[in-house]
């Protein structure tokens, strides 16, 4: 396996991305949660591109992307989907599967909503699209959504804070000796930088608009009925099991994995997860045969 590591300009904005895979293979297209980066698709790399083209891209704010102030760059969902689609054109990405974890859910429902043509399959990671998956913690982002003034500095210093960023990975999750304390550290480091808390402050209030859209979204999948893979970490504090079997209403056939892993499931069960991905991907002739 040949990890590259690339920036493609759009929008003047330069768009940092990870890529492994023959350029001939099936694209996985891997779109990345809060507070992380395409780094958190790493443990996925080996273990499938042998069989897929796998493009990871970092969203403006994030990872090694740009990160404009807010003045000069609209930190909304919206926005986030916009550029993305246009990091895809620049690829000539025609025909893809999505994979979504957390934020890259409500900009992966975007991309499907405006070109339902070129996703060929769904793979969702602890990304809700129904309002039931929306556990308790949500409580005060919803204060926060309702009056932003009054519940801003309460919220920044939940999201600065060292047991906060780690508790985003190890929630209820009984196996904490698994965990390398270096993923929330990481993640610490980046949302300390210099205008950061003003850009994610930004990205969580407009994430009332993805609530608002959740009846969008599940119309898309009644609709276009994409092929759909759901591998959810039980012990997500955030985002509830509820949030993962709520997708057999819209798709049927859909294919629903609870696993031993928390929000972010590659954590602790990226084997799996990857040969679930192979499985399903395998059964609808995507991909080289296993």
């Amino acid at each position: 396996m040949c990890v590259t590591y690339r920036k493609q300009t759009v929008e003047n904005l330069e768009i940092f991305y990870r890529e492994a895979g023959s350029s001939e293979a099936p694209v996985i297209l891997l779109l990345h949660g809060f507070p992380s980066s395409s780094r958190m698709f790493d443990p996925l790399f080996p273990l499938l591109s042998s069989r897929y083209h796998l493009i990871a891209p970092d969203f403006p704010g994030f990872g090694h992307s740009s990160a404009p102030p807010p003045e000069r760059f609209s930190y909304t969902f919206d926005q986030l989907a916009q550029v993305t689609d246009h990091f895809v054109e620049a690829l000539g990405l025609k025909r893809y599967v999505l994979l979504v974890q957390d934020y890259g859910g409500p900009v992966g429902f975007r991309l499907a909503l405006a070109h339902p043509e070129r996703v060929q399959a769904l793979i969702v990671q602890n990304a809700v699209a129904h309002e039931e998956g929306l556990g308790p913690l949500w409580a005060a982002r919803r204060a926060f959504w309702a009056d932003r003034a009054s519940n801003e500095a309460k919220l920044r210093a939940n999201f600065l804070s060292l047991e906060a960023t780690r508790l985003r990975h190890v929630g209820i999750s009984p196996n904490v000796k698994r965990y390398n304390p270096d993923l929330w550290t990481d993640e610490l480091a980046f949302l300390s930088q210099p205008g950061q808390d003003r850009i994610q402050l930004d990205l969580f209030y407009d994430y009332r608009n993805n609530v608002a859209s959740y009846p969008c979204w599940q119309e898309y999948l009644r609709t276009h009925r994409p092929p759909t893979l759901v591998v959810w970490g039980k012990y997500d504090p955030s985002f509830t099991v509820t949030g993962a079997t709520a997708y057999a209403r819209d798709v049927p056939d859909a294919e629903i994995h609870l696993l031993e892993a928390g929000h972010f499931a590659l954590d602790e069960a990226a084997e799996e997860i990857a040969a679930l991905i192979n499985v399903f991907l395998s059964a609808r002739r995507i991909g080289k045969p296993l």
